[in-house]
């Protein structure tokens, strides 16, 4: 099993950064890639940005390309997502997932199998 913790959330104003943790625990080693979701009330989840472990590559939405990075550290069994230039739009409950298919969608909650419990970010104007 295995468990992601969030961190990192809180207020800021718009054009500003903040840096988003998800903390791996458990039984990590089958675990090929981890995403950031971001869901605002009554909408759906979307899918924010994802760091796939086998092939070291990274994908994003396109309204965080070129402001948001994923990057990762082996050693501390975390992911980050720096998010810079934010806008009130960014405002969100932030998720980390993770999973282990061989094949599935970037950025598609369903592909993923644990998530954390979330952290809210708040962009004001």
């Amino acid at each position: 099993q295995v468990q992601l913790v969030e961190s990192g959330g809180g207020s800021v104003q718009a054009g500003g950064s903040l840096r988003l943790s998800c903390a791996a625990f458990g039984y990590t080693y089958s675990t090929s890639y981890v995403g950031w979701f971001r869901q605002v009330a009554g909408k759906e989840r979307e899918g924010v940005a994802n760091f796939d472990f086998d092939v070291g590559s990274t994908h994003y939405a396109d309204s965080v390309k070129g402001r948001f990075t994923i990057s990762q550290d082996n050693a501390k069994n975390t992911v980050y997502l720096q998010m810079n230039s934010l806008k009130p739009e960014d405002t969100a409950m932030y998720y980390c997932a993770s999973g282990a298919r061989r094949r599935y969608v970037p950025l598609i909650q369903s592909w993923y199998n644990h998530w954390g419990q979330g952290t809210q970010v708040t962009v004001s104007s």
